[in-house]
């Protein structure tokens, strides 16, 4: 099960075919083959993007796919301008991801902001916190406090 670490030489010399194995789905899984931390960086995978991430947010993932569905591959700008005018929860969190995930792309990647669009964005249910409230007669009835794990991927326009 050991993964064997090969030095940063071997990986650059065969650097064309890594990239290659790595964009090649795999027919069982249908994923690409995953690669280490320090592969990833000497290969130079994810450097084309701006991502961040938003885990155990408290508010239902059903309800952030709404906003999502709306700025997803939108410029940047007009991203911006309808998580604004969106009256909906998600909007107020979505705001600051997107922020982050531009400063992101700016500054660990030096992308330019005017170029950047929203590449990915979706929101995967993260887990339920369950709570119970008093009824009458003795019973109970179960709340279900629910939780997602929100990403956004900021790519630049070719």
């Amino acid at each position: 099960m050991e993964k064997n670490v090969k030095s940063k030489e071997e990986l650059l010399d065969n650097k064309d075919i890594l990239i290659g194995e790595y964009n090649k789905i795999s027919s069982k899984s249908r994923k690409p083959e995953l690669l280490t931390k320090k592969e990833r960086k000497v290969l130079g995978i994810g450097k084309d993007e701006g991502r961040a991430e938003l885990k155990y947010a408290r508010i239902s993932s059903r309800k952030v796919k709404v906003v999502l569905d709306l700025i997803r591959d939108k410029k940047i700008e007009e991203a911006y301008a309808i998580i604004k005018y969106t009256p909906k929860a998600a909007s107020e969190i979505l705001y600051k991801l997107m922020k982050s995930a531009e400063a992101n792309a700016e500054n660990n990647n030096n992308l330019d902001a005017e170029k950047l669009f929203v590449a990915e964005a979706y929101a995967n249910q993260g887990p339920t916190l369950k709570r119970i409230r008093p009824r009458a007669q003795g019973r109970a009835n179960r709340i279900r406090k629910r939780t997602s794990h929100i990403t956004l991927v900021l790519k630049e326009k070719k």
